[in-house]
């Protein structure tokens, strides 16, 4: 056989699959990373956890506890430092890898086919999630929980099928248990799946059996809660809750934007044109149908958990893949593309990478930006105050004399507490080891732990930490609260409702606390509830004010001491 031509053996299909996974999974332990906005929440369930404490007994959360199983088996292991939820996440990301791949050979996609699909979705999902999310999290447990399901759809018959199918409601459950909208919707896609399988095959004990299964899981990690304000905290749509299921603001959100959705959905009904004309021959072709399904439902999906998980933003492109992988395969099979030459594939790969060149180019950008001839001097432009005189501002000129406008400083940047992460620094403090944050930020953890009242009572204090480090915890150190009525994290209307507002409340008024901790940030409804800081300013004072680690840094982080 030429040399050119060198078709992938499952061996070697199988390596290329797993060193893409593992190794771009593992890059995040070898670079240093700046702190992550909202990542205190991860840490703070983590730690709670770890630390024996029980939720619903020990803390209220809107949540299942899911998302904090892996974080805080992590801190077990490797200690409660900030660090450690990056380990955590590489692991979530090799797991979604891995169940990635194990369905689409499920579904019997060619393996060139599937080494381009799985760089694509390492690349344009897992990449760049260094950190864990909940809402990257219920995708992860998704995605295992259908890797289990094809399998049992799909894979060796007898006994062990049984085990695949409980193994898929198990993980679908926890998705659900991580987060209600992505949860409830990798269930109806299972059950979707399935109800189609029971039709084809004649066989209807598939989706009773399936339901049972997630029954029995179900009452497992919910009984146990019953008795501890769990019908209260769980967000199902009930007082004090808000529902964020909008059919105007799905509908709104994809005829307005969506654009890479209703790409894939036109491209996927031109590659199925052939399929239409013979519509019964394809609805018996099961694991065509299954394929279909599959990414017509993930489509589906992610233009709803676009709107009901509304941040990052974007946070539902695990999309990507499967559609590409859908259309791709039929691609190849009607044009009789050849991508097992190998300047096919490397061609192919190659695309791919260009593709999505912006998940690694931050990264080369660092490199090449000392390489390549560019005009820094556009980057230094001063900020304003408010009231500074347009007079006082000196343009920057270029060497001829002239004034420089260019995209990079059209606009005048008007926010003087902005810290460039160039500029940011890292903290002694080990639970932060490795993380860098605003100077500003160091310097104010550094002077609270010098402060007298923290000093003198190590172990015994009585703080409330309404910000974003928590990670403090472990550092001052003090317990947090506990109590069913004692939330995960306080943003009003979402992790604490008016009920626990009173009950801080009060106890601000009688000074309960040594030290609290305050996170003002005013662009951000009810972060943290306004109104205590209100009570904060009247009953404690105020020994200290530094930036939030978050940009841009808009926020503060103000210390309060009793009087």
């Amino acid at each position: 056989m030429p040399s050119t031509y060198a078709p992938f053996s499952r061996k070697s299909a199988f390596v290329t699959e797993i060193v893409i996974i593992i190794g771009l999974a593992l890059f995040p332990l070898f670079v240093p990373l700046p702190y992550r906005v909202n990542i205190f929440l991860s840490w703070e369930g983590a730690y709670r956890i770890s630390q024996g404490q029980v939720p619903y007994r020990d803390f209220g959360l809107p949540l299942g506890y899911g998302f904090w199983i892996v974080p805080a088996l992590f801190f077990k292991i490797f200690g409660p430092q900030l660090v450690t939820l990056v380990k955590a996440q590489v692991f979530m990301n090799i797991l979604a890898g891995i169940s990635f791949r194990s369905i689409l050979k499920s579904l019997d996609v060619k393996p060139v086919i599937r080494i381009l699909s799985v760089l694509l979705f390492v690349l344009s999902y897992s990449f760049f999630n260094f950190w864990p999310w909940y809402n990257q999290t219920v995708i992860v447990y998704e995605l295992v929980g259908l890797a289990f399901l094809f399998r049992f759809l799909m894979g060796p018959q007898g006994r062990v099928k049984f085990l695949h199918l409980f193994l898929a409601a198990l993980f679908t459950f926890l998705s659900f248990f991580t987060k209600q909208d992505g949860g409830g919707l990798a269930l109806l896609l299972s059950l979707a799946l399935l109800t189609y399988n029971s039709l084809n095959q004649k066989r209807l004990w598939d989706v009773p059996l399936f339901v049972a299964f997630y029954g029995i899981v179900a009452a497992i990690f919910i009984g146990p809660f019953i008795h501890y304000g769990f019908g209260y905290w769980f967000n199902h749509g009930q007082a004090p809750h808000n529902s964020r299921l909008s059919l105007y603001d799905i509908v709104s959100e994809v005829l307005y934007q969506s654009q890479w959705i209703k790409f894939y959905i036109v491209m996927m009904v031109i590659v199925l044109l052939p399929a239409f004309k013979q519509f019964k021959a394809y609805w018996q072709d099961r694991q065509a149908m299954l394929f279909t399904l599959l990414t017509l439902g993930i489509l589906a999906e992610s233009a709803i958990f676009q709107v009901t998980s509304y941040t990052p933003p974007d946070n539902n492109i695990f999309f990507h893949a499967f559609a590409f992988a859908f259309i791709a395969s039929r691609l190849v099979d009607q044009l009789h593309i050849d991508l097992s030459r190998k300047p096919a594939f490397a061609g192919a790969a190659l695309l791919v990478l260009l593709w999505w060149s912006g998940t690694f180019w931050k990264y080369m950008d660092k490199v090449t930006s000392r390489l390549l001839p560019h005009d820094e001097s556009v980057n230094k432009l001063p900020a304003l105050h408010a009231d500074t005189s347009f007079a006082a501002f000196e343009p920057m000129v270029s060497k001829t004399g002239e004034n420089v406008v260019s995209r990079n400083n059209y606009m005048i940047e008007w926010d003087t507490t902005d810290v460039p992460t160039s500029k940011w620094v890292f903290s002694d403090l080990k639970a932060f080891k490795g993380i860098y944050m605003p100077p500003q930020t160091v310097e104010g953890m550094r002077k609270l732990m010098d402060m007298p009242v923290v000093k003198n009572n190590k172990g015994h204090l009585k703080v409330l930490n309404m910000t974003e480090l928590t990670p403090l915890a472990a550092e001052m150190p003090y317990t947090p609260e506990t109590g069913s009525d004692s939330p995960l994290w306080y943003h009003l209307g979402v992790g604490m409702f008016n009920k626990q507002l009173s009950v801080f409340t009060q106890k601000v008024r009688n000074q309960y606390y040594d030290v609290v901790l305050y996170e003002y940030a005013p662009e951000n409804n009810n972060f943290f509830p306004f109104a205590l800081r209100y009570e904060l300013e009247a009953h404690y004072k105020k020994a200290d004010v530094f930036l939030a680690p978050r940009r841009p840094t808009h926020a503060i982080i103000e210390v309060y001491v009793k009087e």
